[in-house]
């Protein structure tokens, strides 16, 4: 599967089921199977409904990016590269920063383009995402310091979003202006890494120092083509700020399904605060999302009890979790099936 340890993709899974095991036991297999049995199927449904408005979302927003680099993808190919580059950050540690590498030789392969293409066009998709992401999240933080003094948890998550706010555009800022020393650093120490690697590791290349230069500097030409291209950020935001809001919306149609009412201002605070906790070194964030959203939560709707909000946080991460690594696995096989073409 691309290269993928297989190994570690079993044992990936094995934490993800551990996590859920220890949620059930809180909840109680009893409770939590006579809450599914009363879920309103019609809402939840529409969560199903808004999972998979969020993925089309967000590979639409990828197939502009793609395309503003001059690679040329299908609604449906895009579609497909997007719930394979979901899938791999659901089953790899620290999240974006463990799949995308991974997931820019999936597009590379998928697309006909060159490596250092599809990571630009990776990057810039997760960067875009953070600019959506962060907006609801302080719009959250500023809404609630209105209404409610902030305390505990909530104190905890506004000052870890103004500080992301800040550090992380400033951390793009700066190595955006010094992006030539940084090659540099690069180049001189990442080379002899890959020389000693290629002599002990058959799938390792070496690559001399003039050829990893030239392949940094074309990631960050596309990086820059990207970025001058104003029609093309636009439309990639908007796409981004749509899914965000899909998946908003998702976790307060599941509070519906199972028979509580939650206000949208709440779901829209804490649905992009915990997805901050997908860098965790756990798989895809398992474990420490739900944590955080039920944290959030509990604070937010304390009279709802925490035990409903952790049955519908597994049924809001169970469909958000599991349907794009499903649809994932199987795309990324395909791919890697000679002359598939979806």
């Amino acid at each position: 599967m691309l290269g993928l340890d297989l190994r570690k993709g079993i044992i990936a899974f094995l934490i993800i089921i551990g996590v859920y095991g220890i949620l059930f036991s809180f909840v109680g297999v009893d409770r939590f199977s006579a809450a599914i049995e009363s879920t309103n199927l019609t809402f939840l449904c529409s969560v199903i409904g808004a999972i998979f408005g969020w993925l089309i979302a967000w590979s639409m927003a990828l197939r502009t990016i793609l395309n503003a680099l001059d690679v040329n993808i299908s609604r449906m190919r895009g579609f497909f590269v997007l719930v394979g580059t979901i899938f791999f950050n659901n089953i790899t540690p620290f999240g974006q920063a463990g799949g995308e590498p991974v997931t820019a030789h999936l597009i590379s392969q998928s697309t006909d383009s060159e490596y250092e293409t599809g990571l630009a066009a990776i990057t810039s998709f997760d960067t875009l995402n953070f600019i959506p992401s962060t907006f609801f999240a302080v719009s959250g933080v500023g809404y609630f310091l209105l209404t409610s003094t902030l305390h505990g948890v909530l104190r905890i998550a506004a000052i870890a979003v103004v500080i992301l706010a800040v550090a992380v555009p400033s951390f793009l800022f700066v190595g955006w202006q010094r992006r030539d020393k940084f090659t540099q650093i690069i180049v001189n120490s990442l080379t002899p890494v890959l020389k000693i690697a290629s002599r002990k590791l058959p799938w390792v290349s070496p690559i001399s120092k003039s050829g990893m230069k030239s392949r940094i500097e074309r990631f960050f030409k596309s990086i820059e083509r990207v970025a001058t291209n104003r029609h093309s950020l636009g439309l990639s935001l908007s796409y981004s700020t749509l899914g965000w809001l899909l998946q908003i919306l998702g976790l307060w149609i599941t509070f519906r399904a199972i028979g509580y009412a939650i206000p949208i201002s709440v779901a829209l605070f804490a649905v992009p605060i915990a997805s901050i906790a997908g860098v965790t070194p756990l798989p895809g964030g398992a474990g420490a999302i739900e944590g955080v959203l039920i944290a959030l939560l509990t604070v937010l709707m304390p009279t709802l009890g925490v035990q409903a909000i952790t049955t519908a946080v597994i049924i809001f991460r169970g469909i958000s979790y599991w349907v794009p690594v499903l649809l994932g696995g199987a795309v990324t096989s395909l791919f890697s099936t000679r002359g598939f073409t979806p």
